[in-house]
């Protein structure tokens, strides 16, 4: 995503060059036959091409509230996510809790934590198209690495293992019931979350729908010459591109912004997101061990017991 407020111009109309070139070579002609051929009945009423802008304008402003509302609900979901995660690694940290295995549960809520960086960066590059375990080393071990790779769905497969976890501390006695439901309840929020943005990103925009709008705009630039040149004369060739360049824009931001997880800059910003996330939950679980140290060394466990792991 263009996380820059200025955005440079080239990229603006490097999406619409090719054809404003179409658009300035056929505006001349036009001109050229009015003004030096003096083809007088090539004009037609202004009120003509007015009609259609008029309509394609309402168009364009439905379909660019439609796309914007599609990214603006991505844009929703990832701000749950970033939330969610928080509540999730809070809970984990600050739930689970075993005085003779305080080492051991440290390992357990590090493990857990970190595995929840790799589904926010999973997520992400899975929605994306790109590879969904690419740098999840990182944050996972070799044998969950070679858990996940096994599944289609790389982030779901992450979900279960926290599942798997969860199943763990409550039968060890780490967590009690009530905690498990509270745990659960949000890793089904991140489910859900993840289900939105990927219904977003498998939900294709009606391409009649585009295809109609993209002939009524060219329909309306091939008139529009005739409309303007008994009226302005030279002058028509930068008028007849400069409305044709705002249609063509907003046709295209349009275009970009109803598919917000294709990697570009218009995207919503879920890289950038998932760092945010691996920024926040990093210093909950340092803070988090940084404590326990501490509380262990001031508090030593008395008689302690011998606990089995099957």
């Amino acid at each position: 995503m263009l996380l820059k407020k200025n955005v440079p111009l080239t990229y603006i109309f490097g999406k619409i060059y090719k054809d404003l070139i179409l658009v300035t070579v056929y505006a001349v002609g036009i001109v050229i036959l009015y003004e030096n051929f003096h083809f007088t009945r090539i004009s037609i009423p202004i009120a003509v091409p007015a009609l259609l802008g008029t309509v394609i304008s309402l168009l364009l402003a439905f379909r660019s509230n439609q796309a914007y509302d599609r990214w603006w609900e991505a844009r929703i979901l990832w701000g749950g996510i970033v939330n969610d995660s928080r509540s999730l690694t809070r809970q984990v940290l600050y739930f689970i809790d075993d005085p003779y295995y305080s080492a051991e549960i440290q390992l357990f809520k590090e493990r857990f934590v970190k595995r929840q960086i790799a589904w926010a960066y999973g997520l992400s590059q899975s929605l994306r198209n790109t590879n969904p375990i690419l740098g999840l080393d990182k944050f996972m071990k070799p044998d969950e690495l070679d858990f996940v790779s096994r599944y289609k769905n790389v982030p779901m497969s992450i979900l279960e293992l926290h599942a798997r976890d969860i199943k763990i501390a409550v039968k060890e006695g780490w967590i009690n019931t009530y905690q498990q439901i509270e745990i659960d309840r949000t890793l089904t929020n991140l489910c859900d979350r993840m289900g939105g943005s990927e219904r977003i990103k498998n939900t294709v925009f009606p391409v009649t729908y585009s295809k109609y709008i993209n002939m009524t705009i060219y329909l309306f630039i091939i008139m529009l010459p005739f409309g303007l040149i008994e009226f302005f004369g030279y002058i028509e060739v930068p008028v007849v591109i400069a409305i044709a360049a705002a249609f063509l824009l907003i046709e295209k931001m349009a275009i970009h912004l109803q598919d917000p997880f294709e990697n570009k800059p218009t995207d919503t910003p879920t890289t950038t997101i998932s760092k945010t996330i691996e920024r926040d939950l990093s210093q909950m679980l340092n803070d988090a061990h940084y404590h326990e140290d501490k509380m262990n060394a001031m508090e030593p466990v008395h008689n302690p017991k011998t606990y089995y792991i099957l």
